[in-house]
């Protein structure tokens, strides 16, 4: 199997090292504060009343945007508890990097109270390295279907908003989800050789916390699941295959039982039942009238903010693909191109359904977000797509037009997060005409001050109206 050479692994992480100063280490979103508050309300106050974490943000003018108030410090659940849509998979990932932020608090003299900025930039930080480490996952699930994903690692890492959810806003669920996608697909593809009952436990156990994580993100169990149906087919069955199957599929289900239990007992704690708040409900329309939209819309669209997306969607079709040489009779190569057809056929599964998902929730527009942020959960999916089609360029035409539109399309990444950053857009939608504008335009007659001011006076970007 191919891989990254170990030239281009140092080139990764130095990359990833030297990038840590551009971690902005604050919380600024009710989004942010409620995966916080329950790290937060764990460790100090062994609970999980998130009260005074959202007052404690509300008085400091930090959540002051439409409705907090009265969502988060007015209403209560069945439990009398306060309301918090966010799940407790980002505090047990996060937790390692808070006992750091604790101990870096008690020996600078700063405040112990789990608020302060030690406490801050544990988080922010920890989500940067997960999201480095999904990048490094997805790069060693493309080693196992036969691929270098080296430059696409460099791509996708660049030209999504997988940038912005690791630098501008890593309190955030997102650089998380991207690690518990990528620790999931990881393991199914180790595990798909054979099927093992440890194996499978894996597996589940890995689904279970891509769950806690993001909720929306257990839709990606059902490409392995799919994956694990297909691989059957070729089998000669028998009794002693059917106990095993029947084995792994138990044992799959089991590891994600036993992982999603603190899940399952903050729900109980929290909302009094097995599951999210009821009104999450209240927003899933699950006809997905707004599938075409979260790809498609000029304002919204998750192609529009995101293109690479598009041509890395489009590689996951050459993941059908055998490899290039070799025997194509053989009953061995057969075999291996059912296999690819039906990891490919599970990874477009696991798009299909993202947008799925995506397109039934009535918020579908994320609007203030920088871009379909619920779509940071494919990176590992855009990192294998990539790969695929990079792998299929025989021409070096074909390679350097590919780069040249990859190189399009960072920049694009690159400059919406600049004007994001320092106004320039309407945050509420994305403008194309007027933001293509001012990316090529505006922002390089501008960009001598705004290296100044990232480099001596980098609050500046953040002040202002929360938004």
């Amino acid at each position: 199997m191919s891989g990254p050479t170990r030239r281009q692994w140092i080139v990764l992480v130095g990359l990833f090292l030297l990038s840590l100063p551009a971690v902005t280490a604050r919380i600024y979103s009710s989004d942010e504060i409620q995966y916080f508050a329950y790290l937060r309300s764990l460790w100090f106050d062994h609970d999980l009343s998130f009260e005074n974490e959202y007052q404690h943000f509300y008085d400091l003018g930090i959540a002051r945007s439409d409705g907090f108030h009265e969502t988060f410090l007015e209403r209560t659940t069945d439990t009398g508890r306060r309301i918090n849509f966010g799940t407790i998979g980002c505090a047990i990932l996060w937790a390692p990097f808070y006992a750091v932020g604790d101990l870096a608090a008690r020996l600078s003299g700063a405040p112990a109270d789990g608020f302060s900025k030690p406490y801050v930039a544990a988080v922010a930080y920890g989500s940067a390295v997960y999201g480095f480490l999904a990048i490094v996952l997805a790069v060693l699930a493309a080693r196992r279907l036969g691929a270098n994903a080296f430059t696409a690692a460099l791509v996708v890492w660049l030209g999504t908003p997988l940038l912005f959810y690791m630098y501008v806003a890593p309190p955030f669920s997102h650089a998380c989800s991207a690690f518990g996608v990528a620790l999931f697909t990881w393991t199914w593809l180790r595990v798909r050789e054979r099927w093992t009952v440890r194996g499978a436990f894996a597996l589940g156990a890995a689904g279970a916390l891509m769950a806690m994580i993001r909720e929306q993100d257990v839709f990606f169990a059902l490409g392995p699941a799919l994956d694990f149906g297909l691989t059957q087919v070729d089998v000669a069955w028998n009794a002693a295959h059917a106990r095993r199957v029947l084995a792994a599929a138990a044992a799959g289900c089991a590891g994600f039982l036993v992982v999603f239990t603190p899940q399952a007992a903050s729900y109980i704690v929290v909302n009094g039942h097995l599951g999210p708040h009821a009104s999450v409900g209240h927003k899933m329309n699950w006809a997905s009238p707004h599938a075409l939209q979260v790809l498609f819309s000029p304002e919204h669209g998750f192609f529009v903010w995101t293109p690479l997306a598009l041509i890395a969607i489009a590689g996951t079709c050459f993941c059908f693909l055998p490899p290039e040489g070799g025997s194509h009779t053989t009953t061995d190569h057969v075999a291996s191109a059912f296999r690819r057809k039906s990891v490919a056929a599970s990874l477009l599964l696991m798009i299909a359904l993202q947008v799925y998902v995506g397109g039934s929730v009535e918020s579908w527009t994320v609007a203030g977000a920088f871009g379909q942020r619920r779509f940071i959960a494919l990176t590992t999916a855009l990192i294998l797509g990539y790969a695929a089609l990079e792998a299929r360029l025989r021409s070096a035409a074909a390679r350097r037009a590919l780069a040249a539109i990859a190189i399009l399309f960072v920049y694009w990444n690159l400059a919406l997060t600049a004007e994001f950053a320092v106004g320039l857009m309407d945050r509420q939608r994305l403008e194309p005409a007027k933001n293509a504008h001012d990316a090529f335009f505006t922002l390089p007659r501008m960009a001598p001050g705004l290296v100044y001011r990232y480099l001596f006076d980098r609050a500046s970007f953040y002040r202002g109206p929360a938004s």
